[in-house]
């Protein structure tokens, strides 16, 4: 089966048997870790686990070929505009100045800039194997099931399975209008003017907004005509046990959160890691 951009395809192996509870656990586990700490060795061991994970759930390239360019823009444009902003405030975190060189007046290249943002962009490019295998590894109707098992709503966690199921839907969507639209002579390539090609992306966004207003219409009618909301409980058909194997993963994800606790306020005594 042909891997698509946010396609949820199922496959046997460890990452994908956990439950999506389990998943949902360890990804806030590991993401708060990071987001909370700012030592750099700390945060670089959770990324080569998430690369690890990322390893051993078999998500193919093609999948995450787009969202790893964004990802890839979206962090240089982060440590550039960070520099232009605040090119200072390294030294007013770590009390030290460690100049380079010099650029001009407020512009200079300090040993303490740079640790503050290789390490910021070190931050959210952990975060991303993670999102990943979160969004591709877990079936939307499963998880939607565990939600609801630890006391969600099960409205709340059937709308989160829509939305999750959504996004391959809309970008096959996206891509038949293109391709219908092309055999009629639009022209999508680089030979275009870059406001006519806008104009045309426009032209696919249009009749792409509207297929998804009647897939929401043909969604709700079929969700009234079999009673959904009626009763405060239902019964899930994916829904799937804790084994072993999830229990470990959670405990896992704890120890990884603790760790980063404890680096914090025992050991670096902020959430700041000086070598200065």
């Amino acid at each position: 089966m042909k891997a698509k951009l946010f396609d949820y395809i199922d496959r046997d192996n460890f990452i994908y048997n956990l439950s999506g509870l389990t998943k949902l656990v360890c990804f806030i586990c590991m993401t708060f870790s990071v987001m909370f700490s700012y030592d750099i060795r700390y945060i670089l061991l959770v990324m080569a686990l998430s690369v690890v994970f990322f390893r051993m759930s078999e998500i193919k390239f093609k999948q995450i070929k787009l969202m790893t360019i964004y990802v890839a823009i979206f962090l240089l444009m982060n440590f550039i505009l960070t520099y232009i902003f605040s090119p200072q405030y390294g030294i007013e975190i770590y009390g030290t100045n460690h100049e380079l060189f010099r650029l001009n007046a407020r512009y200079t290249v300090t040993l303490e800039q740079l640790l503050y943002q290789v390490t910021k962009i070190t931050k959210y490019a952990s975060v991303v194997p993670m999102g990943m295998i979160f969004l591709l590894t877990t079936n939307p109707s499963e998880f939607a099931a565990s939600l609801n098992r630890v006391g969600c709503n099960y409205k709340g966690a059937y709308a989160l399975s829509l939305t999750l199921r959504y996004f391959p839907d809309m970008i096959r969507d996206y891509q038949d209008i293109a391709l219908a639209q092309q055999s009629r002579g639009l022209d999508m390539s680089r030979k275009e003017k870059l406001g006519t090609r806008v104009k045309n992306v426009m032209n696919i966004c249009v009749p792409l907004i509207f297929s998804t207003l009647d897939k929401i219409e043909l969604i709700s009618n079929a969700m009234d005509l079999r009673g959904f909301g009626k009763h405060k409980k239902r019964t899930w058909y994916a829904a799937k046990p804790l084994k072993k194997g999830d229990w470990g993963a959670m405990v896992f994800g704890a120890l990884i959160l603790a760790g980063s606790l404890f680096v914090t306020f025992f050991v670096n005594g902020s959430r700041f890691y000086n070598p200065f």
